[in-house]
C-alpha cells in the first residue's frame, strides 16, 4: 500500500475515534453561556450578539434539520455539529503533522521505508490523538460554541499551505493560496482566530520562494505577516463597512436618497476597482498583484457570510443583537462598541485620574429619513498614563487584586515595571501558562482559579514537585480527590511535546520556527491583545487552543525524537514501533483515561432544566427580569427552541439600557404581547436620555412614580438641569418613590391571593438605590406605572439586588423568581424571608425538574453553583412551611432534596446550605437525617481546612482564608445547632475539631488582627 494511502486511512480513523469521543460525552441538550444564544438564534437565523458569527449560524441550522421536527433534539444535533468539526479539525492535524514529518525524514523522490512510514504515521497519530484528548478543546468539541469550528477552519488553512508548500514549483500551485483566502474569509463569519495563522504562513511562502533566507528577509517577511493580518482585521473587516457606511451617510444626508444606496454606490466602484486591477495585473504579467487582488476578492466573497446579519436584521427577530439594520449600526455591530476599547500600548494605571473628557468620532444612528447625529463618542484624559498598561480597571474589586498581587499599598502609582510584573503573574501566568500546563501537565480541579493554591491550579500528581508550587500536598482535600478534573499526567505530554520541539528546530530550523510563530500568534499574542482585567467570570482557555494545537504538533514529533534515540540500540522499523508505543501512552493514552470522566457530559442537563425552571417559577403571561448570561441564554434556548412558556417576556437587564433592545420589547415576541412601555422612540434612542443623575431636591414623603416618570420624559427645559457645557438633562429630584396600588387589579389579576388581601397596601414606597437613572431602569418605571398589575413581574434570583432599583422589600421568591407583590412591609423580616410558600412549595414538588445533578457522570462549576442554589430553595420552601405550621409539607420537601440533591460537597460553600438543611431537619424532628448531614459536613470541612493548614504553614503565609472563616464558621455553627436539640456527643466532637482546627490557624487569625 503507498503513502498517500496510509496517510489517508490513518487519518480518517483519527477522525472516526475523535468524532466518536466527542459524540459519546457531548451535551444532550444546551449547554452553559454563550450557547442557549447560539442555538436559539441558529434555528430561527438570528442575530447574536457582536460581533456575530453568521456563518456558524448557518452551518449549525444545517445540523440542526437532522431533529427532523423534534424541538427537543435541536441542541443535541448542533452539538453533534460540534463534534464533527472537532474530529475534522483532528483529521487536518494529523495531515498537518505527517506532512511536516515526511518533509524532515523523506528527501525528494526519495522512497518511504518501513520504518519511516511507520514513524511518520506513529507521529500523525500520537499529535493528532493528544489534541484530541486535550482538557480545552474537549471541552468545546462537545457543545454548540464557535470554537470548534473555528478550529476546524484554523486547521484547515495550516494544512493547505503546507499542500501548497509541496507543490509550489508547478503549475497552477497559488490556487491553494487562493483557497486559503477563500476559507479565511469565511472564517470571519465564525471567529476571527483563524487570522493568526497568518504570519506563519507568510514565512511558510518565504522559505519556499528564496533559496537562501536572510536575517533581513526574515524581518520583513515577519512585518509582512503583520501587516496582511492587519489589512484583513482592519481594512477589510471594518474600514470597508466604515467606508460604505460614509458612502451612504453622504448620499442619504446630502444628496437625499434612500437608506442604502451610498452602499450600493460603493460596492459598485469596489467591484469595478477589483475587476479593473485583476485585469490589470493579467495584461500586465504581474503575478504578485494578481494573487493579492484574487485574494482580497475570495476574502470579501467569504466575508459575505455577514449578509444574512443585516438581512435578518431587518426582519425584527425576536433575538436580535444591536439590530444592525442599516450601515452604521452594522459598523458599530462588528466594531463591537457594545463592549468598549482596552489600552494596549499606552493608557491609564487604576489610579490615574480623569481630568477632562475629549471628544472623538461623531456618532449617527438612522433617523426617519436620513442619518442623525447621536453625540459624539467620548473618552477620558487622564491626568498620569504609563506604557503596557496592564493594570487600567478602576473596579474595586479589581483594584484589590493589583494590590494583593503585586504588594501595593494606596499611594503607589503602577509603574512600567509594575505593569510588566502583572503581565507576567497574571495575564502570562495565571491566565495562559496555567491553561496550557492543564492541558499537558494535569490539573487539580475545576474550580474558578484566581491565583490560590487550592483552586483550578495545574497539577503534575508528582507530589514533591507539585508541593514546591502548591504547598503541603500530604493531605489532599475532597475538592481535588474527588474531583473528576483531578487530572495527573505526570508532565509525559509536555516532555514528548518539548522533544518533539528541540527534534524540529536541530533537524529543520525554518518548520520548527513557523510552528513556534503559529504557537505565539494563536496564545501569548492573543494574551498581550486581549489584555484581561482580573476576576473574569469563568475561564478563558478556550481562547488558546490554537497554540495547544501547535504544541500537538511538536508532541507527535517528539515520536520522531523517541525513534532517533532508540534507533541506536534496536532496528530502526522497531524502534519506529516502541517510539509509536511509548508516544501514545506518553500523551494521548493517559490524557484520555485522566480526562475521560470530567470531559463527559452525557448524562447533565443542568443548563436546560434550569432554564425550565426559571421560566415554571412564573405565572402566566409574566414579565421576567433577568441580568447574567446563565439566566439569560439558557432561557432563550427553551423558550425559542423548545417553545417552554412562550407566554413569558424575557428582559435582560443588561441590554436594556439599549434602545434597540427596548424597541424589541415593543414588539410582540412568540405568545407574549408587548411590554406596558409608553415611551416615544424619540424619548429613548441613542444619545437620548443615556444617564439622567440625582439632584436631591428636598421634597417630603415618596413622589408618585407616574409623576417621577413624567419628569425624566420631560421635553420642558424647567425639568432639566444644566451641564457645564450649556446643554441640559432630565433628573430624579428625589429618591422616595411610591405607586398607588388598585386593590382590585391586585385581587383580579392573581397578583395576591383573596385570603391575603388584608395585606395589601394602599400604596407600594421604596428609596431608590441608585444617583443614576439610565434609559434601562426608565423603561422599567414605564412598566411598573403602566401595568396596573395585568402581567406579573418578576426578577431572575440570581440578578445582583442593586438591580431591584429599591424593591427588595416587596419580591417574594416563588422559585427560582421572585414576584413583585404589593404586601405590607413587615421590617422584622429580612430579605431572604418573603416566601409566597404555597407557590414554593408547588413548583419545588410538582414543576422543578432537576438537571441529573444527582446520577450525572460529570458537573462543571457552574451546575456545581446551581445545586446551591436548588438548596437553598429547599431550605426556604422548609423554612417557610415550618413558619406557616405546615410540618407534613416541610418532611415531604426534606424527602425531595434527598430524592434530586446529590450526596457529595462541591466546594465549601455546600456546607452552607447542609447547615440550614441540618437545621430545617431537626425542626421537624428528623434528627437521624440531620446528624448524618452534619457529621458528613464535619468530615469534609475538616479535610478542607487540614489541607490549608498544610499548605499555610509549609508556605509559611495564610492560605485560603475565605474558605478558613466559611467552615470554622460553619463548624461553631453546627456544634451549636447539636447542643440547642440535645446531640450532646455530636456537639462535642464538633466543638473538639472546631478547637483543634482553630489551634492550627491561630497564629495567622493572631496575625490579622
Amino acid at each position: 500500500m503507498n503513502y498517500s494511502k496510509i496517510n489517508n486511512i490513518t487519518g480518517w480513523i483519527c477522525f472516526a475515534i475523535a468524532t466518536i469521543t466527542y459524540i459519546l460525552t457531548l451535551e444532550p441538550s444546551v449547554s452553559f453561556w454563550d450557547c442557549g444564544e447560539f442555538i436559539a438564534s441558529a434555528l430561527k437565523m438570528q442575530v447574536v450578539h457582536q460581533p456575530g458569527a453568521p456563518l456558524f449560524l448557518m452551518i449549525q441550522r444545517f445540523f440542526s434539520l437532522f431533529a427532523f421536527g423534534d424541538a427537543t433534539k435541536v441542541a443535541y444535533f448542533m452539538n453533534v455539529g460540534s463534534a464533527i468539526a472537532s474530529g475534522a479539525t483532528i483529521l487536518f492535524l494529523f495531515w498537518t503533522i505527517t506532512a511536516l514529518a515526511k518533509k524532515v525524514l523523506i528527501k525528494e523522490n526519495e522512497e518511504i521505508s518501513k520504518a519511516n512510514m511507520i514513524s511518520i504515521m506513529g507521529a500523525g497519530l500520537v499529535g493528532a490523538l493528544a489534541y484530541t484528548f486535550s482538557d480545552s478543546f474537549w471541552f468545546s468539541a462537545v457543545e454548540s460554541e464557535v470554537y470548534a469550528l473555528s478550529s476546524l477552519f484554523t486547521a484547515i488553512v495550516f494544512w493547505a499551505i503546507l499542500k501548497w508548500e509541496a507543490v509550489a514549483n508547478e503549475p497552477r500551485a497559488d490556487r491553494w493560496l487562493l483557497f486559503i483566502a477563500y476559507i479565511m474569509g469565511l472564517s470571519i463569519g465564525i471567529h476571527l482566530l483563524n487570522l493568526l495563522t497568518i504570519p506563519a504562513i507568510a514565512f511558510v511562502y518565504y522559505f519556499k520562494k528564496t533559496k537562501k533566507a536572510t536575517t533581513s528577509g526574515i524581518f520583513k517577511t515577519g512585518i509582512i505577516g503583520i501587516l496582511i493580518l492587519a489589512v484583513i482585521q482592519y481594512g477589510i473587516i471594518q474600514y470597508l463597512v466604515s467606508l460604505g457606511a460614509y458612502f451612504d451617510l453622504f448620499f442619504v444626508n446630502t444628496l437625499g436618497m434612500g437608506f442604502g444606496s451610498g452602499v450600493i454606490f460603493f460596492a459598485i466602484v469596489l467591484i469595478g476597482a477589483l475587476v479593473w486591477g485583476i485585469r490589470y495585473s493579467i495584461k500586465h504579467q504581474k503575478k504578485i498583484l494578481n494573487l493579492a487582488l484574487l485574494s482580497t476578492v475570495l476574502i470579501i466573497f467569504g466575508y459575505g457570510s455577514f449578509a444574512m446579519i443585516i438581512i435578518r436584521a431587518k426582519a425584527d427577530p425576536n433575538l436580535n443583537n444591536s439590530d444592525p439594520d442599516n450601515a452604521f449600526s452594522f459598523l458599530g455591530y462588528l466594531n463591537r462598541e457594545q463592549y468598549g476599547d482596552r489600552p494596549l500600548l499606552f493608557g491609564p494605571n487604576y489610579n490615574s485620574q480623569p481630568v477632562e473628557v475629549k471628544e472623538g468620532k461623531t456618532l449617527y444612528r438612522k433617523g426617519a429619513d436620513k442619518y442623525e447625529n447621536a453625540g459624539k463618542k467620548s473618552e477620558y484624559v487622564y491626568d498620569r498614563t504609563t506604557p503596557f498598561p496592564r493594570m487600567y480597571s478602576d473596579d474595586a474589586r479589581h483594584v484589590g487584586y493589583y494590590k494583593d498581587m503585586l504588594g501595593l499599598d494606596d499611594a503607589h502609582f503602577p509603574t512600567l515595571i509594575d505593569n510588566v510584573r502583572f503581565f507576567f503573574s497574571y495575564q502570562l501566568g495565571l491566565m495562559y501558562t496555567r491553561y496550557f500546563l492543564w492541558n499537558f501537565v494535569g490539573r487539580q480541579n475545576d474550580d474558578q482559579g484566581q491565583g490560590s493554591a487550592y483552586e483550578g491550579q495545574w497539577l503534575s500528581g508528582i507530589k514533591p514537585i507539585d508541593g514546591l508550587l502548591l504547598g503541603s500536598q500530604k493531605n489532599l482535600p475532597p475538592t481535588i480527590v474527588d474531583s473528576k478534573a483531578y487530572n495527573r499526567f505526570f508532565f509525559l505530554p509536555l516532555i514528548i511535546g518539548l522533544l518533539g520541539a528541540i527534534w524540529h528546530f536541530k533537524r529543520s530550523q525554518k518548520d520548527a520556527g513557523i510552528i513556534a510563530l503559529l504557537f505565539f500568534f494563536t496564545g501569548i499574542a492573543i494574551v498581550l491583545y486581549l489584555n484581561q482585567k482580573p476576576m473574569e467570570p469563568r475561564e478563558r482557555d478556550y481562547a488558546y487552543a490554537g497554540s495547544f494545537y501547535a504544541f500537538a504538533i511538536w508532541i507527535g514529533l517528539g515520536v520522531l525524537a523517541l525513534r532517533e534515540w532508540l534507533s541506536k540500540k534496536l532496528t530502526p522499523a522497531n524502534g519506529a514501533i516502541l517510539a509509536t508505543a511509548a508516544g501514545l501512552l506518553a500523551a494521548p493514552v493517559i490524557m484520555a483515561a485522566q480526562g475521560w470522566d470530567d470531559h463527559d457530559r452525557s448524562e447533565k442537563m443542568v443548563a436546560h432544566d434550569i432554564a425550565v425552571d426559571y421560566m415554571e417559577s412564573c405565572a402566566p403571561n409574566a414579565i421576567l427580569f433577568t441580568y447574567g448570561d446563565n439566566d439569560t441564554y439558557p432561557l432563550w434556548y427553551i423558550q425559542e427552541v423548545e417553545n417552554v412558556r412562550p407566554d413569558i417576556r424575557l428582559v435582560n437587564l443588561s441590554l436594556f439600557d439599549t434602545d434597540w433592545y427596548i424597541n424589541g420589547m415593543k414588539r410582540r415576541q412568540n405568545e407574549s404581547e408587548p411590554l406596558p412601555i409608553s415611551m416615544k422612540e424619540s424619548q429613548y434612542i441613542q444619545g437620548v436620555r443615556d444617564v439622567m443623575y440625582y439632584q436631591d431636591y428636598k421634597l417630603a414623603g415618596s413622589v408618585e412614580l407616574s409623576n417621577i416618570l413624567a419628569i425624566l420624559l420631560s421635553d420642558n427645559d424647567a425639568d432639566k438641569i444644566a451641564r457645564q457645557d450649556g446643554s441640559k438633562d432630565n433628573f430624579i429630584p428625589t429618591k422616595n418613590f411610591k405607586l398607588t396600588v388598585n386593590r382590585e387589579d391586585v385581587l383580579k389579576n392573581n397578583v395576591v391571593a383573596a385570603a391575603d388581601s388584608a395585606k395589601i397596601v394602599p400604596a407600594m414606597e421604596w428609596t431608590f438605590n441608585k444617583n443614576y437613572v439610565t434609559k434601562g431602569t426608565l423603561a422599567m418605571f414605564d412598566i411598573l406605572v403602566h401595568n396596573n398589575w395585568k402581567r406579573p413581574v418578576y426578577f431572575a434570583s440570581t440578578v445582583p439586588s442593586e438591580q431591584y432599583n429599591g424593591l427588595d422589600n416587596y419580591l417574594y421568591t416563588e422559585g427560582l423568581a421572585l414576584r413583585l407583590r404589593p404586601l405590607k412591609v413587615d421590617t422584622t423580616l429580612g430579605r431572604s424571608d418573603l416566601i409566597n410558600t404555597p407557590v414554593l412549595y408547588n413548583n419545588l414538588m410538582n414543576k422543578f425538574k432537576w438537571g441529573n445533578v444527582k446520577t450525572a457522570n460529570y458537573l462543571d462549576t457552574q451546575s456545581a453553583d446551581d445545586i446551591s442554589i436548588f438548596t437553598n430553595l429547599f431550605n426556604t420552601a422548609m423554612s417557610g412551611l415550618l413558619k406557616e405550621g405546615k410540618i407534613e409539607d416541610a418532611k415531604k420537601v426534606a424527602d425531595r432534596y434527598f430524592q434530586v440533591m446529590p450526596d457529595r460537597f462541591y466546594g465549601m460553600r455546600s456546607t452552607m446550605g447542609a447547615y440550614f438543611m441540618s437545621e430545617n431537619l431537626y425542626a421537624i424532628g428528623d434528627v437521624k437525617r440531620a446528624n448524618q448531614l452534619i457529621e458528613k459536613s464535619a468530615v469534609y470541612i475538616k479535610k478542607e481546612l487540614d489541607y490549608l493548614a498544610d499548605i499555610s504553614e509549609s508556605k509559611n503565609k495564610f492560605t485560603g482564608g475565605q474558605n478558613v472563616q466559611l467552615g470554622m464558621s460553619f463548624l461553631n455553627q453546627m456544634a451549636n445547632i447539636a447542643e440547642k436539640n440535645k446531640q450532646t456527643k455530636l456537639s462535642k466532637e464538633l466543638t473538639d475539631e472546631f478547637n483543634y482546627l482553630e489551634g492550627r490557624f491561630s497564629k495567622y487569625f493572631a496575625a490579622q488582627q
